[in-house]
């Protein structure tokens, strides 16, 4: 019977802490690919704490567990797509373990196991487990054509897995990008399918963070690339008839002839528990050694925002002058002047009906913001050119071009995107920083469009580009140069970009002072949004909710203040184009409850603790800051009546209240941490030690 046949299996314990070395493989006894429990038997190789632990049978076929829990079957989880065919049977031939010391990564292990296919390609698995990193595994696989004949490859697939089904169903998380600006956090449900491509999905809607994530109330899997630059992969995730699947793809097409190699990008698994959340931190962790973190912000960067958004693009001048005083009366400390200063998207030239004396009077209107006793921020839509723009009509040698010759168009501003990597590019928007914060001065940026997260390999013969993938590569740099330009003017600026809608390209990120919700469509994608960004970001980073007005009902200040997100509004003021924006009576009175709540306990300077709650499956959906010894929960439901577990609290008696409304909740302690709530929309609590 298929389910008796004997098959050597090579565990591979790979984990975080407590490192050791295990005996040689041995043939062992293992079960079918259709049903398979973790094997048990004494001889193992492999490192670790067995937080992750990788079995391949003889096929080099692989499954994962998370210590005693079972999450995959035996899956074909590396293989090589040649046409129309996937090679995903290979012979064990034998393995290698070593310990290693990255520069920078620190102490590790290394297991590398080989087998060969039955048309000669052979496959080399080089799996790596740093000490720092519990629970994930980085993994690189090289393809070798043993044969005598040329093998036409298309593509690669890795950490290629599916979880299995158990009852209360999946939720998932993806990095990529989508025209429809769909929730980066949702359930699984019966024909789920998510293709999660890096690249474009459309002419300016692309790139993103390179992992996904799928999990179940007990376990999850996450997979991704670990590139120091932009890939175009793709991380699906789908519904299976017998749980969800999630892999890495890259496309590669090339002929391989015999003798040569092909070598995937490096890519990770990470089998964990809970949601998306400490998947990504381990991504952070990874990325942060080799120098792509996080910069250190000005403080200014968590003060509270105003943009003059809310009148739009017909704004007047002496509207927003004269709206100020009502600024600061509610306790904000920015200003931000955005869309319909600059004749178009390009030139960057002043409007001469709002600033009819130029640069003169925009400097004027820098110091009217700083006499009110606020800092001016400047909204910018940077590479971009629209058609009647003088830039475009002189510089067309700037345009990013595809592959056919065709320009890229910019949507929302009917304009074109101009290439990232081509230096006079770079140089010309360079110049534009130091005129905005050192001429003009402004304290800060709000870079704007969904065209500025990722851009498409670029073909246009002007550059010389010794591959068209440096332009997605590149635009990274574009933002450091960016940035560069802006602190050398004035090294307390705060740099915001908001990529509208697209999901955050993380290897921009090192090289932006804040990040925004990013025209969130739901109060949900505040929260889900923030988490993401708290995980990527890590502690010391600034995470705007966006404009209020865009959530809930137009006022749900709580969404972003539970998250430790900064608070920022668009509201026009007394009157506007908009009624809904309008400052009324009485958002006059709930805008300075939340800003003086906000500004009293300036949550985004404290500690997020994301790993406490699962966004998918725990309810009602929690989120939790700790600063200075206190714990300052958040809960949202549209209605609530139960009972809530207060986790992460310390040794003693904790004191409850409830800072939004000054009322007492009791006390509790961490063996008797739950309390009786009843609320609609959101409940928080802040937990302080007692004595």
């Amino acid at each position: 019977m298929a389910d008796m046949k004997r098959r050597s299996v090579l565990k591979v314990a790979l984990g975080g802490a407590g490192l050791a070395a295990f005996p040689a493989v041995t043939a062992g006894v293992g079960a079918t690919p259709a049903a398979a429990a973790p094997h048990r038997g004494p001889d193992v190789v492999g490192v670790g704490d067995t937080s992750i632990t990788v079995e391949f049978d003889d096929k080099l076929r692989s499954r994962v567990a998370l210590k005693d829990v079972n999450v995959t079957r035996f899956d074909a989880s590396e293989t090589l797509l040649v046409g129309g065919t996937t090679i995903d049977e290979f012979t064990y031939r034998g393995h290698e373990t070593r310990r290693t010391r990255h520069p920078r990564h620190g102490a590790g292990v290394q297991v590398t196991v080989r087998g060969d296919a039955k048309n000669g390609v052979r496959k080399t698995v080089e799996l790596t487990s740093f000490q720092r990193l519990t629970g994930m595994i980085v993994m690189k696989v090289t393809y070798t054509n043993m044969s005598g004949a040329a093998l036409k490859v298309t593509g690669w697939r890795n950490g290629a897995h599916e979880l299995l089904e158990k009852s209360g169903g999946f939720y998932t998380f993806s990095g990529t990008t989508y025209e429809n600006r769909r929730d980066w956090v949702q359930p699984v449900t019966d024909g789920f399918d998510q293709k999660n491509s890096l690249g474009m999905d459309s002419s300016d809607y692309g790139g993103g963070t390179p992992m996904a994530s799928v999990w179940r109330r007990d376990a999850g899997l996450a997979v991704g690339h670990v590139e120091p630059v932009a890939r175009i992969l793709r991380l699906p995730v789908r519904k299976t008839a017998n749980g969800a699947s999630i892999a890495v793809e890259g496309d590669t097409p090339r002929t391989l002839k015999p003798g040569q190699q092909l070598t995937t990008d490096i890519t990770f698994l990470t089998a964990h528990r809970g949601d998306h959340f400490v998947p990504l931190q381990r991504y952070r962790d990874y990325l942060s050694d080799v120098g792509l973190r996080a910069p250190k912000v000005p403080k200014s960067a968590f003060e509270p925002i105003w943009c003059a958004w809310g009148y739009e693009r017909d704004f007047t001048v002496e509207q927003v002058i004269g709206t100020l005083p009502k600024v600061r009366e509610v306790g904000l400390k920015w200003a931000v002047l955005d869309d319909g200063w600059q004749t178009n998207e390009g030139d960057w030239d002043l409007h001469p009906q709002k600033f009819p004396r130029g640069e003169a009077d925009m400097r004027a209107f820098t110091k009217q913001i700083r006499d009110a006793g606020l800092r001016p921020r400047l909204w910018w839509a940077p590479l971009a050119a629209d058609p009647e723009s003088n830039l475009f009509k002189a510089r067309p040698d700037m345009l990013l071009l595809d592959r056919d010759g065709n320009k890229q168009e910019v949507t929302w501003w009917d304009a074109y995107t101009l290439c990232p990597a081509y230096q006079p590019t770079v140089d010309y928007f360079v110049r534009q920083v130091k005129r905005f914060i050192g001429d003009w001065g402004y304290e800060g940026l709000k870079i704007d469009g969904q065209h500025l997260n990722g851009v498409t390999p670029c073909y246009n013969p002007a550059h010389g580009h010794a591959r068209p993938e440096e332009s997605t590569e590149g635009l990274a740099q574009f933002w450091k140069a960016v940035h560069e330009a802006a602190h050398e003017a004035n090294r307390n600026a705060v740099i915001e970009l908001c990529p509208c809608g697209t999901a955050f390209a993380f290897h921009n990120l090192p090289y932006t002072d804040q990040y925004p919700g990013s025209d969130p469509t739901s109060s949900y994608q505040v929260r889900s949004k923030g988490k993401t960004m708290k995980a990527l970001m890590g502690q010391g980073a600034s995470y705007a909710g966006d404009h209020v007005e865009l959530s809930d009902g137009g006022d749900d200040f709580a969404s972003s203040y539970g998250v430790g997100a900064v608070l920022s509004t668009k509201f026009a003021y007394p009157t506007g184009p908009d009624d809904e924006v309008v400052l009324t009576p009485e958002k006059d009175v709930l805008w300075r409850k939340w800003v003086s709540l906000y500004n009293e306990n300036m949550l985004p300077t404290g500690e997020y603790r994301g790993e406490l709650y699962d966004i998918g499956f725990d309810k009602p959906e929690a989120h939790v800051v700790t600063k200075g010894g206190a714990l300052h929960y958040a809960f949202y439901a549209d209605q609530w009546n139960g009972t809530v577990e207060l986790r992460g609290l310390g040794r003693g008696r904790y004191r409850l209240t409830d800072p939004f409304n000054g009322t007492s909740l009791g006390t509790v302690d961490a063996t008797r941490n739950t309390v009786k709530l009843t609320f609609e929309k959101f409940q928080l609590i802040v937990a302080e030690p007692v004595g």
